[in-house]
């Protein structure tokens, strides 16, 4: 009997031949590939993560700086997986940002000090616990993680307390810019160009992803805050250039520093959208309607999720 084909319409995209060598992605429907924002939660509301090829656009709250945590996060998770990373502030130093990443977090219930005494009483049969598929101990760097497989997770819970290890951005996978005494946005149009060449897309496998954070975009510390134009023709060509490229764009901007227009305009270019907010201390009705009110610090909306390589438009 022969072996039946599987109808595929005209509008279908054939991603049979593309594959992923990189333990940081994963396969989303309609060919999308997915990497984590750095936040389980966000990943599941999204469909997988953050689609490669998006530009993410995230509007601050004036009243706390809430985008940092998102940011952190981001950041984090591609430095974990060794995902080479382009960062871009109004800071005059922006790598003393690097310092505030914070660190994957243990697995729930780890305690080190059995774990470790449980290794000397088996160090016999260390090497047979692979066949059990049980978690190995990486005892390579100065902290302990658990590794599945040998890789570590696609999302990781990370511990705002304790900074990431210096070894993870060391090398040369980090590169910061700062935007504060730029005239305009040409030479972060440069940098931003030459750090997504290095991830063009083709047919074949892909081999590593990359990550763009640019935080505080319309900052009035940047010299171009009151150029409106000539920031929505930097989005829309930054736009343009994530689509053929295997990385993804997170850019964060006040809303209310912004004409309404320009904002609109930013929050329609943006394949997805997020929103963070505070709280407030003593919001009674909220208090009533939520699970633990005493416990948050701030709302997290999703206002738009990219929709790649379908038919839907905004």
């Amino acid at each position: 009997m022969a072996a039946t084909r599987a109808r595929v319409s005209s509008f279908s995209r054939n991603v049979s031949t593309v594959t992923s060598q990189n333990h940081g992605l994963k396969h989303g429907p309609n060919g999308t590939m997915f990497i984590s924002s750095g936040i389980p939660d966000l990943d599941k509301i999204l469909g997988g993560g953050f689609s490669l090829g998006s530009l993410v656009m995230v509007m601050e709250d004036p009243e706390a700086p809430h985008h940092m945590l998102l940011l952190r996060n981001f950041m984090s998770q591609g430095l974990v997986q060794k995902q080479p990373l382009l960062y871009a502030s109004a800071s005059r130093d922006p790598k003393s940002f690097l310092g505030t990443l914070p660190s994957p977090a243990s697995p729930k219930g780890d305690n080190k000090s059995s774990d470790l005494s449980h290794e000397k009483d088996l160090r016999i049969a260390w090497q047979y616990k692979k066949y059990f598929g049980e978690p190995q101990l990486n005892l390579n760097t100065n902290n302990v993680y658990y590794i599945a497989g040998g890789q570590h997770d696609y999302c990781n819970d990370f511990d705002l307390r304790k900074p990431l290890d210096r070894h993870f951005f060391s090398g040369n996978n980090v590169d910061c810019v700062s935007i504060k005494d730029s005239p305009n946005l040409t030479a972060l149009q440069d940098c931003c160009a030459g750090f997504l060449a290095k991830f063009s897309r083709n047919e074949g496998s892909i081999s590593s992803a990359g990550r763009i954070a640019i935080q505080s975009f319309c900052s009035p510390q940047c010299k171009y805050s009151n150029e409106e134009w000539h920031m929505l023709s930097f989005i829309r060509s930054l736009k343009g250039m994530a689509r053929s490229s295997n990385a993804v764009i997170v850019v964060t901007f006040p809303p209310s520093l912004l004409p309404p227009s320009c904002s609109k305009r930013l929050q329609h270019m943006a394949d997805t959208l997020l929103s963070v907010k505070a709280i407030p201390d003593e919001d009674k009705e909220l208090a009533k309607l939520l699970t633990g009110y005493q416990d948050m610090i701030g709302l997290l909306n999703v206002h738009k999720v990219a929709r790649l390589n379908t038919q839907f438009t905004t």
